[in-house]
């Protein structure tokens, strides 16, 4: 019988507590393998909170702080750029395409955005994703909202609800536009982005809460569906079942959903070649109507990770731990088993097997749970993965990749692998160290 053979047959001799062993490390595994799966493709997410975007510009400010605002929705411009440049800007052979971004106002804590449907056809996500609509569709009138996923969900919104929105950012807010009522056409899918925790309102609608003398006044028939729908609002009531007027009225124009505001927080750009990026760049901030910034998103997120980055080595460091408990866990019953095994190893001794042979025994044990644990792991990982992947891209924003494993994952099994059989070494010296009347002894 081989040694490999009789490691076997000794491990299935005590089939309950290895079990237990086995499977523990096995999931400590898991969680190692998900963890630096996760790592990498939340490095990825976090690289692709907007995808495809080639330059967000501002008024000159920070770029951290002016990405954050625009993309994250965190803080909030501390100037703003007018809409004028923002024109002329746009205006330029080089664009291929321009997002208005109008941000400060906020409804029940969540950020409020002031924009048009070019921000549904051209903001992209994750790798190159499109938004999409769980339910409705996008702007149509003035009065129109499009909800982010999570609002939604948290504030028990549906297709035709009325919501009023607040001035300022936050949970509290003194003034409320309780004269401008919106009414929820379209709820955007989970993106797992600042997507999701946004209200998306025209950005002439902006206009005309603020009552801002450039924006496009209403029609009357407009004004009298808005005042009738105020009547009637109460923010603990849904109005799905309600046939709106507006419903009736012909789609307005991407032209005339963004107006002629006089100012704007901010505006993604997507140019027809990623080489007039450095170009547009270096003019946008040479700009003499007034101090312009215009960042790279990609580079900027780069830099960004580079400070936030240190809690995932944190997270890698302690799943690592975890599995270094596990497999002390192993060579504590493989050390509580050796008292029982004495005689087994002592008639080992007596038929002829060397200490190197009963060395070489535990030492194989050691491996052989290890390299179970490793493989059910790896089952454990692709099935964590398969059932669970689109719920944790849309709550934590993570979109977990399946695919083979990497080599740097595949370099950790194997470390694990020759870590356990070096933590079986132990027992395996002390077994080896056990004379054969020591064995035999019966000791009362």
């Amino acid at each position: 019988m081989s040694l490999l053979t009789l490691s076997r047959k000794s491990l299935l001799n005590r089939f309950s507590s290895i079990a237990i062993t086995t499977i523990a490390i096995a999931l400590s595994i898991t969680l190692l393998l998900l963890i630096e799966r996760a790592r990498v493709d939340a490095k990825a997410s976090f690289h692709n909170t907007v995808s495809g975007t080639d330059l967000i510009v501002g008024a000159r400010t920070g770029s951290t702080e002016l990405l954050l605002f625009s993309v994250f929705r965190i803080g909030h411009p501390t100037n703003n750029l007018s809409f004028k440049s923002y024109q002329d800007i746009t205006s330029k052979r080089s664009v291929k395409w321009a997002i208005p971004l109008s941000l400060g106002d906020s409804h029940k804590g969540f950020s409020v955005i002031g924009t048009n449907n070019d921000y549904f056809a051209h903001y992209r996500y994750a790798n190159k994703q499109n938004l999409a609509f769980s339910k409705g569709h996008a702007f149509e009138q003035v009065n129109h909202v499009v909800l982010g996923s999570n609002v939604a969900k948290k504030l028990h919104y549906h297709l035709g609800d009325s919501i009023v929105l607040s001035h300022g950012a936050g949970n509290t807010s003194f003034h409320h536009h309780d004269d401008h009522p919106f009414k929820v056409v379209g709820i955007l899918a989970a993106t797992g982005t600042a997507v999701d925790n946004s209200v998306h309102v025209p950005l002439v609608a902006i206009d005309n809460i603020h009552g801002s003398a450039t924006a496009p006044s209403m029609s009357k028939k407009h004004q009298a569906d808005e005042h009738h729908d105020h009547d009637h609002y109460d923010d603990h009531q849904h109005h799905s079942e309600q046939h709106d007027e507006h419903d009736k009225l012909p789609a307005l124009s991407n032209a005339e959903l963004t107006g002629q505001p006089k100012q704007i927080s901010a505006f993604l750009l997507g140019l027809k070649s990623p080489i007039f990026a450095l170009q547009l760049q270096r003019n946008i901030s040479q700009y003499k109507q007034e101090p312009l910034l215009a960042i790279m998103p990609k580079f900027t997120l780069r830099q960004l990770w580079e400070v936030v980055g240190v809690f995932e080595k944190a997270l890698l460091v302690i799943s690592g731990a975890v599995v270094v408990i596990a497999l002390l866990g192993m060579l504590t019953n493989l050390l509580a088993s050796l008292s029982q095994r004495r005689r087994e190893l002592a008639i080992l001794r007596s038929v002829g097997a060397s200490p190197r042979t009963i060395f070489t025994l535990l030492g194989l044990e050691a491996l052989l749970i290890t390299t179970c644990a490793t493989l059910l792991a790896i089952a454990f990982y692709y099935l964590v993965i398969v059932l669970l992947a689109n719920m944790l891209g849309s709550i934590s924003g993570i979109h977990l990749q399946l695919m083979a494993l990497s080599q740097y994952q595949m370099s950790l099994l194997a470390g694990i692998i020759l870590l356990g059989t070096l933590f079986g070494c132990l027992p395996a010296y002390k077994a080896y160290r056990y004379a054969l009347s020591d064995g035999l002894t019966i000791k009362v």
